[in-house]
């Protein structure tokens, strides 16, 4: 028995949802993962987690309709050359192109997660709006064809149910793709006042609040460290290099780059902050819960579902940046805070967000037990 795992980003397959494939092998499935970078720099790696993973043609970000009929006529040979008995796709085109594959392929297990909805879903203007209405038909075809929909929060379940994408019995929700609790541990705190961000470089993720917070924080407390980790993206809305130098010039921001291993980062923070304009549910905000830190993030969806507000951390408004700024300067003054609303993150991890839970709900409703 197969299980086919699609996604339009190689690395998130490894490091987010490897625990999940492990748990199908475990069932006695194999996995074949399907991204679109490499074989030759990937492939290694996965098989020594007992996953085959092929390489895809996606082109992430692209509107070239050209292009994207070539990811489907991927997604179609491998179907049909494969036939995997159950297949799980997330985001935008893995879910549209891959389902609709597996379907004209005869597969009827077909289970979509929808992580958080762009920033073209969310998006204003003329070309954003045709760009939209196409991808509701797309979105309305790949329910169809599947037998649930995993949602991360209710925001974005409502916004499917609301535009009539797919029926309320189809909606499993689930609380974010969990967080490994053996491999993101308590770790103590740093002695002075640290602030971390972690994510691609788009200014959806907030980006430029942080930087500007960050500016006017080291302004008036320069021994506060403010650090960034990230790569660059081809996103609409990515951060330019040279849009991101003069902080680092500055002496702003702390620019680390991309990091396979994010938790000596985490480590190294008082609080973590992730001002996004909207997310499926974070895994870096979940990431540092376990590690026990205070969180700052936004009161939007996918984000506010993770912090009581005041308790293991707060809820700022989206573009706040006044906001982000109080609430870094009220624990920089009151660092005792950020020990007890770490506790409270530490807590809310393990009993919400353990990645087994999150994992047994999925496979639960996959039939997997």
């Amino acid at each position: 028995m197969k299980i086919a795992v699609l996604s339009s980003h190689t690395s998130s397959l490894f490091w987010f949802r490897m625990d999940m494939m492990k748990d199908f092998i475990k069932h006695g499935y194999s996995v074949i993962a399907l991204g679109p970078e490499s074989e030759a720099a990937w492939k290694a790696r996965f098989k020594k987690n007992n996953i085959d993973y092929r390489q895809i043609y996606v082109e992430r970000n692209g509107v070239n309709p050209l292009k994207d009929i070539k990811t489907f006529m991927d997604f179609y040979q491998f179907m049909s050359k494969e036939k995997p008995d159950k297949v799980f796709a997330y985001q935008a085109k893995t879910v549209i192109y891959g389902s609709l594959a597996a379907k004209l392929n005869g597969i009827d297990e077909i289970y979509l997660l929808i992580a958080g909805l762009g920033s073209i879903f969310r998006g204003t203007g003329f070309k954003n709006k045709i760009v939209k209405t196409i991808m509701k038909i797309q979105y309305w075809a790949a329910c169809k064809a599947s037998m649930k929909v995993f949602f991360q929060n209710k925001d974005d379940k409502n916004e499917f149910i609301n535009n009539g994408l797919l029926k309320d019995n189809k909606v499993v929700i689930i609380n974010g793709s969990g967080v490994n609790l053996e491999t993101f541990k308590p770790a103590p705190l740093p002695k002075e006042p640290a602030f971390l961000f972690i994510g691609r470089l788009i200014k959806d993720k907030g980006i430029m609040e942080y930087l500007e917070a960050s500016r006017r924080i080291k302004r008036k407390y320069p021994n506060v460290k403010c650090i960034l980790v990230g790569p660059y993206d081809s996103n609409p809305s990515a951060l330019r290099r040279n849009e991101l130098k003069p902080y680092i010039d500055e002496g702003v921001v702390e620019y680390c780059g991309e990091q396979s291993d994010v938790r000596p980062f985490i480590a190294e923070c008082s609080t973590y902050i992730l001002p996004s304009y909207h997310e499926g549910t974070p895994k870096t905000v979940l990431e540092s819960m376990a590690m026990g830190r205070s969180i700052i993030t936004s009161d939007a969806p996918g984000c506010k579902e993770t912090v009581s507000d005041g308790e293991n951390g707060y809820l700022v408004k989206v573009k706040d940046v006044e906001g982000l700024i109080e609430k870094m300067e009220y624990l920089i003054l009151n660092p005792d805070v950020n020990q007890t609303m770490g506790e409270k993150s530490l807590k809310l991890a393990r009993d919400k967000y353990d990645v087994n839970i999150v994992n047994q709900s999925i496979i639960k409703t996959m039939g997997l037990l």
